[in-house]
């Protein structure tokens, strides 16, 4: 089995490559050819997004990264956020919204609604067109969902979900079984493979919980920081106790 890491996940795609399959997008996805759509969902990290984003830069590859745009992991119009999701259109990667439809109604016309209001927020950050969404932890409701939601294309569209294979992390493990396992690489078909760099950029850590334990300890870090950067009592208290705040 491929482990959890970037050499584990640039082994993978070599794998898919040498059985004949090259990366599409979600527009372009043919469901009875060898097409690989990479989709990654940012749950937690936008930064753990970059080194993913450059090993398929080497291999010739494409993905699209889907941002939230309501969460309290992330703020994805930071300046750290936006240098990083930059780079990863700068290498021909795509960003799609990462939606998260717990935060809203259940009815059609208000999802349409919120969905065009989320890409239009990351478009007049980015200056890039929103194409596709994504649902984050998505109901079952909306597996299989008909039509697209304020003009663009969902993930789990049936011609993505149903009319070709579908793998995933999430939890970090395997779902649907590993992806070269999977029924529609035995019979040449399309995949779309879900992955959250979170899992494969966390270090070396044995289990979930310690790659997660891993992130909290680096966010921390980073929060303490910026305190100490825009409140003086909390940076003057740091030095004064000898623990001055990690840059």
């Amino acid at each position: 089995m491929v482990e959890f890491t970037l050499d584990g996940y640039r082994a993978l795609l070599a794998a898919f490559l040498d059985r004949g399959y090259t990366a599409r997008g979600f527009a372009e996805v043919e469901p009875q050819a060898r097409h690989l759509v990479l989709r990654h969902d940012l749950d937690m990290s936008v930064q753990a997004a970059l080194p993913i984003a450059e090993i398929e830069r080497d291999l010739g590859l494409s993905a699209t990264y889907f941002v939230l745009v309501r969460t309290e992991m992330y703020n994805p119009f930071s300046a750290a956020a936006k240098r990083d999701l930059e780079r990863i259109v700068g290498l021909g990667h795509e960003i799609g919204l990462h939606f998260d439809p717990s935060l809203y109604g259940s009815g059609r016309e208000g999802l349409d609604q919120a969905v065009g209001r989320e890409c239009t927020a990351l478009e007049s950050v980015y200056c890039v067109p929103v194409r596709v969404v994504s649902f984050h932890r998505p109901p079952a409701r909306l597996l299989g969902l008909e039509g697209r939601l304020a003009g663009r294309n969902h993930a789990y569209e049936a011609r993505f979900w149903r009319e070709m294979g579908y793998c995933s992390d999430s939890r970090g493990e395997w779902h649907h079984g590993h992806p070269l396992d999977h029924a529609a690489v035995a019979e040449g078909r399309a995949l779309q493979l879900l992955t959250h760099p979170i899992w494969w950029t966390a270090g070396s850590a044995d289990s979930v919980k310690e790659k997660l334990d891993r992130f909290a300890r680096e966010r921390f870090d980073l929060l303490r920081a910026e305190l100490a950067r825009n409140c003086e009592p909390y940076r003057d208290a740091a030095e004064n106790a000898g623990g001055k705040p990690k840059p």
